[in-house]
């Protein structure tokens, strides 16, 4: 994203440090110790427990009730763990050096809507160019098509220039992104540039001033740099597809805010994962490690990401696996047809 943004993100994380600084009890490294410090430490930092409902503090007690002294590393795992699954959070984890949890409902509770296999070989025809991360090519003669599955692939500006220059003459764009689960904010940035004419405020961004559940900060509005026309191809004024399904997760999710603010954008398949917030770490006195939302990022509107983005109204499509495993994309199809029928 843009060097502001950075430099808000900069003095966003040492706020959220500094919010934490304040004189705090020593914990033991014993089971209620490090039990005791997980606990504080979320329940001062989380950033969702009033958009969720959810009583921390009633559910420490309850957890905490599990913990014997005698216990071993593995039995209180389990129980920080669970307690840590209350959250509902995908960026949620408790991480040892015999495992790392994780929060899978946010997804697996849900239809995939996607198979790689199907799209590769009924519409790709294992044919394809890939380049970044992206894989691309002319679905027909008049409809583009990029498959980007993870926002960890770097996407290099000039490889960009390529795609999109291949792309160009198409008479609209399907952007992909079914099954992507996130990385880096800054290839947001990088692609979403190429389809703004200027620079867009796409969200916000707020940190916690305090350890009380509903402290934070005034927001810092995020903005997205257009690419300079004159030395970067884009991609404008054509009607553009973004695919999505459940699994798409944080930095996808973002996108997909930003995205489907766009007039010439619609958001086509379902709902979101979610994953609308900034993570942040901290360490238990047993050195396990601890990852958590913190800083909650908003929409154009101020409206929260956490609990995923919608799909354009009358684009909320769904994949049977029967059909996908016959070689059909319900969603894919839906775009292509969309696409078609345009004016």
């Amino acid at each position: 994203m843009s060097y502001m943004f950075y430099k808000i993100l900069s003095v966003l994380m040492l706020a959220a440090v500094m919010a934490g600084c304040h004189e705090a009890p020593e914990y033991k490294d014993d089971p209620y110790g490090n039990f005791d410090a997980l606990a504080a430490i979320v329940g001062e930092r989380y950033c969702f427990f009033e958009e969720k409902g959810i009583d921390w503090e009633k559910l420490c007690r309850q957890y905490r009730a599990e913990i014997k002294p005698d216990m071993n590393q593995l039995e209180l795992f389990d129980i920080c763990s669970r307690l840590l699954d209350e959250l509902q959070d995908g960026h949620v984890n408790l991480s040892s050096r015999f495992n790392t949890s994780y929060y899978r409902k946010w997804w697996s509770d849900y239809p995939q809507d996607f198979n790689l296999r199907t799209l590769q070989q009924y519409y790709l025809d294992f044919d394809y160019m890939q380049t970044s991360g992206i894989s691309y090519k002319m679905l027909t003669d008049e409809i583009g098509y990029m498959y980007y599955p993870s926002f960890s692939s770097g996407i290099s500006s000039t490889s960009l220039d390529y795609i999109l220059a291949i792309l160009h003459e198409s008479k609209g764009l399907i952007i992909d992104i079914r099954n992507n689960g996130g990385g880096l904010l800054t290839n947001i940035d990088t692609l979403v540039g190429r389809f703004i004419e200027e620079n867009t405020a796409g969200g916000y961004i707020r940190h916690k001033t305090g350890p009380a559940h509903n402290a934070f900060s005034d927001p810092y509005p995020i903005e997205y740099e257009a690419a300079d026309p004159v030395k970067r191809v884009k991609y404008l004024g054509k009607p553009i597809l973004v695919l999505t399904n459940r699994s798409c997760y944080s930095a996808a999710n973002n996108f997909v805010a930003v995205m489907k603010t766009l007039p010439n954008v619609r958001i086509v398949g379902a709902r979101t994962g979610g994953g609308g917030g900034l993570p942040f770490s901290s360490e238990l006195p047993n050195g396990w490690s601890v990852r958590f939302s913190s800083c909650p990022i908003s929409d154009r509107d101020d409206r929260s990401t956490e609990a995923g983005i919608n799909p354009s109204p009358g684009c909320e499509v769904h994949c049977k696996d029967a059909d996908l495993a016959a070689g059909h994309d319900a969603i894919l199809d839906f775009a292509i047809t969309l696409l078609q029928t345009a004016e």
